[in-house]
């Protein structure tokens, strides 16, 4: 039998049972529940800590589900492997973070455990759930963003434990990270696809001023578009963005992608005809919205194996991930 003690947190939001399996999982992430240890009884759980039978039970149920302990037939319920924790820290959950995410949980080992946390940009919070996770977790996978406070926080983890993901800031050599190309990488995909965009008699990009996308993207733009003769305009807010026939607009946000598609409607235009869009990050819809929208996205799903490869070796990676121009009938 285990020395494993438990205790409940009356005052948490967390449900019982969740608290439960989340203490038994750290303790075999931390080594302090090894394989084979025998957890206590239903009954000892019950007694210690003041839960019914249905609560407990439900806990281990979830746990024989995820394969940390098994139960043998008037014994008990063992530890069967261990159990690795990742702390994985992304900004927002769109619907191309989900790609991410669920790439990155069907590339993992099956005895790995995944904590899902949000910044939403929020230095405050990022700092607090950075500073509250160090010495808990095996691996750390974290999305960061342009803050001159983001380098210190992240100082806080290991850097053997870290994989910088998405956004190739603040960091150092010697950190891990698996990035995406927000600069030469988009004018590259313009250039490549010089002929589509050219059909049109004005580039407009519309960069809303609430966007985090990164700011390198509108030097680009304006290169690729200077260096090719091509008329072209950066708008920063709503009152700007009135869409006009002849004209290919570059949407990095899926509010004004919805904006756009609104206009379309109102005045009668077919994206890919009167006027046309590139919009930025693959989403699983698009390729359905309007017969097509045509994206410049980063392949996400290659992301979430890269960041399921260094959970599994932990060696040192730097690797940029392929930006891509899929042409839709949107343009």
């Amino acid at each position: 039998m285990s020395d494993f003690k438990f205790t409940i947190d009356q005052n948490s939001n967390i449900l019982k049972f969740q608290q439960l399996v989340d203490a038994i999982m750290n303790s075999i992430s931390q080594n302090e529940l090894k394989q084979g240890d025998m957890l206590p009884s239903v009954n000892q759980i019950m007694k210690e800590c003041q839960l019914s039978r249905d609560t407990v039970f439900k806990a281990y149920a979830e746990l024989k589900k995820r394969g940390a302990v098994e139960s043998v037939p008037n014994r008990g319920y063992f530890v069967t492997k261990k159990i690795i924790k990742v702390f994985l820290f992304l900004d927002t959950f769109k619907a191309y973070k989900e790609v991410l995410y669920h790439s990155f949980l069907r590339a993992l080992p099956k005895n790995i455990s995944v904590d899902l946390h949000f910044h939403h940009y929020n230095i405050g919070v990022f700092d607090k759930i950075i500073t509250e996770s160090v010495g808990k977790y095996s691996k750390y996978i974290v999305m960061n963003f342009d803050h001159p406070k983001v380098p210190t926080i992240i100082k806080k983890i290991p850097k053997e434990q870290l994989l910088i993901i998405d956004w190739n800031i603040n960091t150092t050599t010697k950190q891990s990270v698996v990035y995406q190309n927000f600069g030469e990488a988009v004018f590259k995909c313009f250039r490549n696809n010089l002929k589509a965009i050219k059909k049109y008699e004005e580039f407009i990009f519309y960069y809303p001023s609430f966007t985090y996308h990164p700011k390198e993207v509108v030097d680009h733009f304006k290169h690729f578009c200077t260096t090719f003769k091509i008329k072209h305009k950066v708008i920063f807010e709503n009152d700007e963005f009135t869409i006009k026939p002849g004209s290919l607009y570059f949407l990095v946000s899926d509010r004004t992608l919805a904006n756009f598609l609104d206009q379309c409607a109102e005045n009668g235009y077919e994206p890919g005809n009167e006027v046309g869009v590139i919009s930025y990050n693959e989403t699983p819809m698009k390729k359905y919205v309007k017969n097509g929208i045509t994206v410049i996205s980063t392949d996400f799903e290659l992301m979430g194996q890269k960041a399921a490869e260094f959970v599994s070796n932990g060696e040192l990676m730097r690797f940029e991930v392929p930006t891509t121009l899929k042409i839709r009938p949107s343009i």
